[in-house]
Parts: structure tokens; sequence; C-alpha cells
């Protein structure tokens, strides 16, 4: 009978093979754990401080507006009668007053509610991720107008992580409200339509009379006092954008 010798060299060979396997096994769980991790911080994490930064930032405000201390940087003081001007905007402008310059980049300077979704949020200067949307805020295109002004008041907001406050922004219908708030008046606008999406690069719904260049049968035709919000689609992609276009419908002095 022949007795099989294990060599020394085969016995190192194996426990190798069992070390690279252990090690392997061991980079594996690590690596799932930090992404898991990620995952944490970005779903949930990013969003809880995003909105309770946006909550401090809106309540902020609000008491800055209460002492009526600060001027309105937004230059959006009620304006003089346009013969353009929605009727129910028409009955209540009042004279201007001075127009203040507009509000440094990353300003918050106006709060955004939309009822249906429960979401009253700040709106500030710009569109730059770090230094607004990431805060949980709606950001304004710079270029386009003001609120209540005569032209597009256009604005973005995540719909995913940092406080993802565009995230229901699919589920406005006709005729629902959205309200924009600044030191001087509440300007409210009636949702008109919706653009399901668009490419990222389609500039022409931000327009000043918003019109989408790559569905020319969506958006309008007319000069008019317009409120667009924009955000990412499909969920959890930057790929295209949402779009939901709204109608200045009445102002209020506050």
């Amino acid at each position: 009978m022949r007795i099989p010798v294990v060599r020394h060299d085969t016995r190192r060979r194996r426990a190798r093979r069992r070390r690279a396997v252990w090690a392997g096994g061991e980079l594996l769980v690590t690596v799932g754990v930090v992404l898991l991790l990620l995952v944490a911080h970005q779903l949930w994490w990013t969003n809880r401080e995003a909105r309770r930064g946006a909550e401090r930032k809106v309540e902020a405000l609000e008491r800055e507006w209460g002492t009526g201390a600060p001027a309105d940087p937004t230059g959006t003081a009620p304006a003089p009668e346009d013969p353009g001007d929605p009727p129910a905007a028409r009955t209540t402008r009042q004279q201007p007053t001075a127009r203040p310059a507009p509000p440094r980049w990353s300003q918050a300077y106006a709060i955004l509610t939309i009822p249906r979704l429960h979401l009253r949020v700040p709106v500030a200067e710009g569109v730059g991720r770090q230094e607004v949307l990431d805060k949980g805020y709606a950001g304004h295109y710079p270029g386009t107008q003001q609120p209540g002004q005569a032209g597009n008041f256009a604005l973005a907001g995540h719909r995913n992580t940092h406080g993802e406050p565009f995230r229901y922004l699919d589920r406005l219908a006709d005729e629902d409200t959205v309200q924009v708030e600044t030191r001087t008046a509440v300007y409210t606008y009636a949702v008109d339509q919706t653009l399901d999406r668009t490419s990222a690069r389609d500039s022409g719904v931000i327009g000043s009379v918003p019109r989408s260049t790559g569905h020319p049968s969506r958006g309008y035709s007319e000069p008019g006092h317009y409120l667009t919000l924009t955000t990412c689609t499909p969920e959890y992609t930057s790929r295209y954008r949402l779009v939901v276009w709204a109608k200045l419908s009445s102002v209020r002095p506050r």
C-alpha cells in the first residue's frame, strides 16, 4: 500500500489560499458595510440635516419679516399696474417703492409653500448644489424673473436626498396652488401644465415665455406671469427633468 506524501510546499500553498479567501471575504464585508453607510448617509442623514436647516431658515425669515427691519432684497414689492397683469393681480397692486438690489448669490429671501405636498421651504438665489440645493432649499435660476414680476420666476430643487423638497412634484395637478412669500407680499400661482420628462438641456422651459424646445407643443406662446418648478426624473437619476408650470392668480400684500 502506497502512502501519499504531503509536501511542505503543498501545505504552504493551501494555507496561502485559505488566507487569501479569508482576506477577500473580509474585504467584501468591509466594502458592503461602507456602501451601506454611504447609502444611509445619502438617503437618511442628508435629508434629516437639510430639512432641519430649511425649517430653521423659514423660521428665521418669518421672524425677520415680522420685525420689518431688513428691506426685501428681491425687488418684488408690489409694482404698478401692468396692462398684461391678470385681473386678480391688478386688484391688489400698490404704488412701488424704490427697487432694492437683487438678492446675493445663495441668499435665502423668500418662502415657497405648496399645500398639496405639505411643503414649506426657503427660496435662495442660484442653483448651486453645495450653496443652495444641498441645503434643502429651492434655488432661483439666475436671469429669470422674481416673484410676481412679468415673465418667468423659475426654481429648481432636489427630488432625492438633501431634503428632497421636490420629491413629489409629479403629484401636482391643474389648479393646485403654489405660494411664494416675500417680506412685502404673498404671490399665489395656480398650476397650469406639467411636462413629465424633457432633456436636462431644455433651457426653453425656464424662458421668459416658457416653452419646451424638445416638446414644442408644451408651454406657452404669450407673455404672462409664470412660475416654473423643475427637478430631476426618474427618481434617483439626473438624466431628465420634470417641469411644472403655474400662472400668477393673486397678489396679497403682507
